[in-house]
């Protein structure tokens, strides 16, 4: 395990990255843009979220100001159109809000919150559809939604003490396990396509996969949940960690299409498969022979930290693909999630490290 000192030393380094990465290498197509930090999508909802954690657990009272403005300078700049990817800075302003009294930070999570629930466009089985900047991604689902838009539902929740709203947060999970979960390999669809009844190439997508590894360990957290659906999401997780277990390289990382050898190792997919096992180990979701798993994870996300505290081997955004080499095609880029799961995991990795000191 590596020392508290190493994983301190990477962390500042990460995190001081994240809070000043700009696209310098990427054409980009979407609408907003995807690695610049300074603009309000779902990569940058996931940057926050990692340094929202930074702070919970060093109590940094830079990072809590770096949250707050940038929080202010985009409420003044104005919001984007809601979707549920433009859903994810929620996560972190939710959180935000509680700590600081702001009442224009709840305002807007009570807004968006409202919207999800009275608005977001419903496919097949009243599941989230997956609607986007710029596309409304007709009958399609993806795993990524759980992340993005169902995880602030459940925190809006439980602060407005809306039943409905941790109700819906948890069929959505029921739902996107139905239609997404390969039952004969243990391991997730990146999406279902409800007008034609396909998994679209029924490919088992790194990063996708990690959404819900890295997701369900902090649903579990946020909202209280009975045994019975309590038991099923983690006995969903546990047969995914078996499958993970037995497809990591010898290296401790995971490749891109998780089943195919020939697709590049990924970094953002690694770190948040690592963090969801050593959380899940922590909480005690999760058996502890699977702490090399997490273990070995770690290891090879730090050595995929560059001197500059710039995370390598990051797939750029990903929309669902009809086959393997789709997932293969995906430019490397750092980006402001690979930032922030890297964070996932090395904080995870100081916990572990602090609770092994002291046992």
């Amino acid at each position: 395990m590596p020392n508290q000192e190493v994983l301190l030393e990477k962390i500042s380094k990460v995190s001081g990255a994240m809070k000043s990465m700009k696209n310098t290498s990427i054409n980009e197509q979407f609408p907003i843009g995807l690695i610049d930090i300074h603009l309000w999508e779902w990569p940058q909802g996931v940057g926050l979220y990692g340094l929202l954690q930074l702070y919970e657990a060093t109590n940094d009272a830079e990072v809590l100001r770096f949250l707050e403005s940038w929080y202010d300078a985009r409420l003044m700049e104005g919001l984007p159109e809601k979707n549920v990817n433009t859903c994810a800075p929620l996560l972190t302003l939710m959180t935000l809000s509680q700590l600081t009294g702001n009442n224009e930070y709840e305002r807007v999570c009570e807004e968006w919150s409202s919207w999800i629930m009275d608005e977001l466009l419903r496919t097949g089985d009243g599941a989230f559809q997956h609607m986007i900047t710029g596309d409304a991604n007709d009958g399609q689902i993806l795993i990524d939604t759980l992340f993005m838009t169902v995880l602030f539902l459940a925190k809006a929740g439980v602060h407005f003490k809306k039943q409905s709203y941790v109700e819906e947060a948890k069929r959505q999970f029921l739902v996107h396990i139905k239609y997404l979960y390969n039952k004969q390999t243990g391991l997730f669809y990146h999406g279902w396509d409800f007008n034609e009844n396909h998994n679209y190439g029924a490919v088992h997508w790194g990063r996708g996969n990690a959404w819900y590894t890295a997701g369900v360990m902090d649903f579990l957290n946020i909202i209280p949940i009975e045994d019975g659906l309590k038991a099923y999401l983690l006995d969903t997780a546990t047969a995914q960690v078996r499958a993970l277990s037995k497809l990591q390289h010898e290296d401790g990382m995971w490749h891109t299409v998780l089943d195919d050898p020939d697709s590049y190792k990924e970094t953002s997919a690694t770190a948040a498969f690592g963090y969801g096992i050593l959380k899940g180990i922590r909480y005690g979701y999760l058996d502890e022979s699977y702490l090399d798993t997490g273990m070995r994870a770690l290891e090879a996300v730090l050595q995929h930290i560059d001197e500059t505290g710039v995370v390598q081997q990051v797939s750029y955004g990903t929309p669902v693909g009809h086959d393997a080499q789709f997932y293969k095609e995906i430019p490397i880029s750092p980006m402001g999630y690979g930032q922030a799961l890297t964070l996932f995991i090395l904080i995870e990795g100081l916990r572990s490290s602090v609770v092994a000191e002291v046992s």
